[in-house]
């Protein structure tokens, strides 16, 4: 039995996706109770502000310098240098972990240093307190880039051995990390204990990895070779990359420059509804991408373009027909979300009405977010990490000019409906621009699956929309188990009727669940 569930999981994209998808989802339900906490503890208001403000910098170093910028190029350089000389592989391996690691601790030096000035710039509208807190939290959040650094570089050699389990748990990790320090360190130490909670966290993301890459042969060594034709190559792919990831931070950062000149707790809400909508963007957009990454990769070294376009579009359908209904359910049931997941302690009546209209807007760049990842990944295959970057580039200017006129307009709300129109509109140019350099993508079935997905979804709303308002009628919503009743009932109603709709009109997206299904139960 042990060894059926083994090939189930290991032995193919499914079974990666099946891994990475079930460590996730345990990862984002940990990453709801730690808002719950946080916002039942402290509300939408200056110290929560503060709290997701201090995230800024060290984001900006780590994810623009390492987080995906190392794994789309190190994969394949290292899976295609492991064919040739397995050695020659890891020295490569030691070299990019030892360069990357004394970079990072030196601009993390000096971002410590000047942190005060760097802080006073992009939450130039947080009240002196706020801004003074926001530093202090900064220069500890810092430290847990190094942690990240080390801990991405073993992640990606785990990623290209398709060893998901370490690299999946990791993430549950750090979350426990930041748990333990809103329960037990900031009773003690005060909003600063969130910070160390932070830290923590990083540390056993780090930890949880070491005994598996060990496993597979990776040994430290104090190599610094960027002369080694495998780091230049990688350093050479990671740098349009890097501006990539670059735009986003700044993306990221302007959006925060401006929740800070609104009113107090925008930032918080703006954050408490993207980490809610976060939550189906990783489960099926971010795992299935992350899980196939490594095959895109291999099919391309073998010049096998069929075997990528039936990975990609199997992928991409795949998505379609987990993420339109998800984003019916946020549509329909957004007020019963924000109510269950943060409506409690201090999180008051105004903050839930801001975070679900906000969350609302959200939902409208799920399909966006969720198909993104893919699309990049498929250009990273190719070793072009150049066209990601032009049209992620697109999308910052359209961002920014939308969120400046929005978010004054609209508060949360209107920098939640920039982020929607501006990531379409990128995942608009991934789209024509991959079907240029590969002349299809297996379009046409996509769309008749999208045609299918979209009728069985506007079904499953109706049915949500009859449900939630009988149910609403008959309980009590002023009370938790009331709206609780309520969210389960109609969200299964809902979910049951698509499923068995799909099964009716032979949905073929639905088969790879019932397949995966019908080998673990039955072989």
């Amino acid at each position: 039995m042990f060894k059926k569930i083994k090939t189930l999981l290991f032995g193919s994209v499914a079974g990666g996706a099946i891994i990475i998808a079930v460590f996730s989802i345990l990862s984002r339900l940990l990453g709801l109770l730690r808002d719950r906490l946080l916002s039942s503890t402290f509300g939408a208001g200056q110290t929560l502000d503060a709290y997701y403000a201090a995230f800024r910098l060290p984001d900006l170093i780590f994810n623009t310098l390492v987080l995906g910028a190392l794994s789309s190029a190190f994969i394949p350089i290292f899976l295609s240098v492991w064919h040739k000389d397995k050695k020659e592989a890891w020295q490569a391996a030691n070299s990019i972990l030892n360069i990357l690691l004394v970079a990072i601790t030196v601009l993390v030096i000096i971002l410590f240093i000047f942190a005060p000035q760097l802080v006073n710039i992009f939450v130039h509208g947080f009240s002196p307190e706020g801004r003074a807190l926001t530093t202090q939290l900064t220069r500890i959040m810092l430290f847990s880039t190094l942690f990240f650094t080390v801990s991405n570089v073993i992640g990606s050699v785990l990623n290209s051995f398709r060893r998901f389990l370490a690299f999946s748990a990791a993430a549950v990790m750090y979350n426990l990390g930041i748990i333990f320090g809103i329960v037990f360190l900031s009773p003690k130490f005060g909003p600063i204990g969130l910070a160390w909670g932070v830290l923590l966290g990083a540390a056993l993301h780090l930890l949880i990895q070491i005994p598996a890459v060990v496993k597979i042969g990776f040994r430290w060594q104090p190599n610094f070779n960027w002369r080694q034709s495998a780091v230049r190559r990688i350093g050479f792919l990671m740098l349009p990359r890097s501006f990539g990831l670059a735009i986003s931070q700044l993306n990221e950062t302007i959006t925060t420059f401006i929740a800070s000149g609104l009113a107090v707790g925008t930032v918080s809400i703006y954050n408490l509804a993207f980490n809610l909508i976060s939550f189906p963007i990783n489960i099926f957009g971010t795992s299935l991408a992350t899980s196939v990454f490594p095959v895109f990769s291999q099919a391309l070294i073998n010049n096998d373009k069929n075997l990528f376009l039936h990975h990609f579009s199997k992928t991409v359908r795949r998505i379609l027909y987990l993420i339109v209904p998800t984003m019916v359910v946020v549509i329909l049931l957004r007020a019963q979300i924000v109510r269950l997941i943060l409506g409690a302690g201090k999180f008051s009546w105004t903050n839930t009405v801001l975070t679900a209209n906000t969350l609302g807007f959200f939902s409208l760049s799920l399909l966006a977010q969720s198909l993104i990842p893919v699309f990049a990944r498929s250009f990273y295959a190719k070793h072009d990490t150049k066209t990601p970057v032009k049209t992620a580039a697109v999308g910052l200017i359209l961002n920014i000019i939308l969120s400046l006129i929005l978010g004054r307009l609209m508060g949360p709300s209107g920098l939640a409906l920039a982020l929607a129109i501006s990531s379409t509109v990128n995942l608009i140019l991934l789209y024509f621009i991959l079907h240029k350099d590969l002349g299809h993508l297996d379009q046409k079935n996509i769309f008749m699956s999208l045609l299918k997905i979209v009728g069985l979804s506007l079904v499953m709303a109706l049915v949500i929309q009859v449900v939630k308002t009988f149910v609403g009628s008959g309980v009590n919503m002023q009370r938790f188990t009331g709206v609780l009743v309520q969210f389960v009932v109609a969200g299964l109603a809902g979910a049951m009727v698509y499923f068995i709709l799909s099964l009716i009109f032979r949905a073929r997206e639905v088969e790879f669940v019932k397949r995966y299904l019908n080998r673990f139960f039955h072989r």
